[in-house]
């Protein structure tokens, strides 16, 4: 089946995500895999992946994820035929490759999943193919006020970077984050977090940078901070937490009128409609294929599913220690990335979806007039009512945005930084509002050791 996700796939998933059962959630995912069709190859590795990251199974989520990836490198080229094929019936005949920020969040997951197993060096490598898939996409995007780099993806670069001892790469990666959050914010709804500027004070102090050192001082002045000596010898923990549910799309259609009756007719029926059930769906063909001269336009609308959980606090309890408090702060509005990457792609895919109709109109006006003629003067008419409603009929029933996005992100991605005395730590997990976040290996109730200079990943989903 290629015409997109199945909601009730998604529905039972969220449920299995709020009742903290990941490897459930992933099952669904997997005995789903014939669902998503040739052309979502993709989206299937893409929902994989994070399923098995949150049931904590690394190696497999990663392993998901780079065949993703390496079919993202491949359908760069597409065949004129699935091109030709798409523009006849809809967007959705073509191979779903996934919006520029679901592949840098690709690499994103696949680092997290690194750091989540202790393979430091092959983290480092998705940070640096995060790098390059940016700067790649900075060259291709000529509008500055595009997704062309990612806050998130470069801040998270940069505690890797720092947790294995590279400074200077840290520093390069934190400045780059700050950056891109200044210059986005407008719309990607996400301030510069806390500790990013704790981070840049931090690490210009080690590579000794005096005028970037005062520059910061002079930009964060009721910052607090620590020097990179102070926290020698102490263990860091990095909390990531995926908060809410990500965006979905839904078909909204333009039933465009050529005559005068064929308006009283969308008027009356419904006129610009978002509607999606089948059953609508089947009797507006049947009466616009009967009247002949309606044009049905098909465009996708972003429908936000907004986390209730603005912030999360992490307790970490240790033996005979003095319990560490920490909060996280928003990192990422996938919401707000998925609002941008429709809002730029808009106005291409309402010209295409705008000239597909015409086409479609024009050869099922042609078809209906040919069968007309060839009928003859007596059966004519009834001919040609039949190939209309048929041809017609087809024309709208067929019309279909490209409603494929990743469904198992969340909606906001959290995160906070700790440095903490080694030793053995249990975690908790609560929401603002004091009701219990999602729990998962790695997450609320788990225990861990964690050594001088050592780093501890843990990762929770919260569906609230």
């Amino acid at each position: 089946m290629g015409c997109g996700p199945s909601v009730d796939r998604y529905f039972l998933v969220e449920n299995s995500l709020r009742a903290s059962d990941f490897k459930q959630a992933d099952t669904i995912i997997q005995q789903a895999e014939n669902e998503y069709g040739t052309k979502s190859h993709v989206l299937y590795g893409m929902d994989r992946g994070m399923t098995l990251q949150l049931a904590g199974d690394y190696r497999l989520s990663n392993e998901v994820l780079e065949q993703a990836e390496e079919e993202v490198d491949r359908l760069y080229t597409r065949t004129v035929r699935t091109e030709t094929f798409a523009f006849m019936t809809n967007d959705t005949a073509l191979p779903y490759e996934g919006e520029p920020y679901e592949q840098v969040m690709i690499n994103v997951l696949k680092a997290l999943n690194y750091a989540s197993l202790n393979q430091w060096q092959d983290a480092l490598v998705e940070a640096r193919r995060i790098d390059h898939r940016l700067n790649v996409l900075a060259d291709r995007t000529k509008d500055k006020a595009a997704y062309r780099d990612d806050g998130f993806a470069r801040y998270l670069s940069g505690i890797l970077y720092e947790s294995t001892g590279d400074v200077n790469n840290a520093f390069i990666a934190y400045r780059n984050a700050y950056e891109t959050f200044n210059s986005t914010r407008g719309w990607s709804r996400t301030g510069v977090p806390g500790q990013l500027r704790a981070d840049l004070l931090r690490t210009a102090d080690a590579l000794q940078l005096s005028q970037e050192l005062r520059e910061y001082q002079r930009l964060f002045p009721d910052t607090t901070w620590k020097s990179v000596q102070a926290q020698q010898q102490l263990a860091q923990v990095v909390v990531i937490s995926y908060n809410g549910r990500a965006p979905h799309k839904e078909d909204q259609f333009l039933d465009l009128p050529i005559s005068l009756d064929a308006l009283q007719l969308v008027l009356l029926n419904r006129g610009f409609s978002q509607s999606n059930h089948q059953q609508n769906r089947a009797a507006d063909s049947i009466l616009y294929g009967l009247n002949g001269r309606v044009v049905r336009v098909a465009l996708p609308r972003i429908v936000p599913q907004k986390t209730q959980v603005p912030v999360d606090t992490i307790n970490l309890f240790s033996d005979g220690g003095t319990p560490v408090t920490v909060r996280t702060e928003l990192a990422q509005s996938v919401t707000a990335l998925a609002d941008k990457a429709l809002s730029e792609r808009i106005a291409g895919i309402t010209v295409k979806a705008l000239a597909r109709a015409a086409l479609k109109f024009s050869l099922a006006e042609g078809a209906t007039r040919g069968a007309q003629q060839a009928a003859g003067k007596d059966a004519g008419p009834w001919v040609a009512l039949a190939v209309g409603l048929l041809t017609k009929g087809l024309a709208v029933s067929s019309e279909e945005s490209d409603k494929r996005s990743w469904r198992t992100l969340p909606d906001e991605i959290h995160l906070a930084r700790a440095w903490v005395p080694p030793g053995e730590y249990r975690l908790q997990g609560t929401a603002l509002s004091g009701s219990p976040a999602g729990s998962l290996p790695g997450a609320s109730g788990r225990t861990f050791s964690i050594r001088a200079g050592e780093t501890a990943i843990v990762i929770q989903r919260v569906i609230q």
